[in-house]
This record gives structure tokens, sequence and C-alpha cells, in this order.
């Protein structure tokens, strides 16, 4: 499958984005969906993750109550919708697949990866 993120930019805290992850060559509703993110100078950490089938959601701490993951099967499309940014949400966010119908937090369990968006939150 390939991933296609989009949606970032420039906002101020306390503003809100929504990043697109397209999907092509395969229907995201038979992968865990996942977004992650990469601060300069940090490793990649996960942020959120809709899972294949039914589609439950799971959030990292940091981004509880503030961000919302979800899906568009028609679309092929899972979307991030980020609100009360902060400026330590800046990063660059990536979408990835993952075919093995675990939950998982972990980059390392993820196969396909799209290109990443910047986020630039200002404080």
């Amino acid at each position: 499958v390939q991933l296609q993120a989009s949606g970032g930019g420039l906002v101020q805290a306390g503003g809100s984005l929504r990043l697109s992850c397209a999907a092509s060559g395969g229907s995201i509703s038979t992968y865990e969906m996942g977004w992650f993110r990469q601060a300069p100078g940090k490793e990649r950490e996960f942020v959120a993750a809709i899972r294949w089938g039914p589609g439950g959601t799971n959030y990292a701490d940091s981004v509880k109550g503030r961000f919302a993951i979800s899906r568009d099967v028609a679309k092929n499309t899972v979307y991030l919708q980020m609100n009360s940014l902060k400026p330590e949400d800046t990063a660059v966010y990536y979408c990835a697949a993952d075919r093995n119908f675990l939950p998982s937090r972990d980059s390392a369990d993820y196969d396909y990866w799209g290109q990443g968006t910047q986020v630039t939150v200002s404080s």
C-alpha cells in the first residue's frame, strides 16, 4: 500500500489542523493505521492508531483529548484532527500501515510509511 500524507502547516498555539493520509494499493480497513511524529533531535514517537475492521482507536497520553484519528473507508483516507495545538506538537508527522492485525505503538511494527508532513506550532 502507498501512503500520501498532507495537511501540515504553520499554526499558532491553541489552533487546529487536520492531517490526511490517502492510501492506494490496498484498503485501509484491512490495516492497523497509525500516525507518528518526529521532532528535530528526537526519536519517532507514536501519536494515534485506528484498528482494522471495526476501527477502535488508541492515543498517546500526550495527545489524548486533543487529537482524534478517524477514517473514511470509501475515500481510503485516514485523518488526524489536531486541536489545542501546543509548541511541543511541532514535528514531522507520518502516517503508517501495519498489516499484522495487531494493535501496536511501536514504529518497527509498521510496514508502510508515507513521506511525512511538517506541523509547526508557534507560541
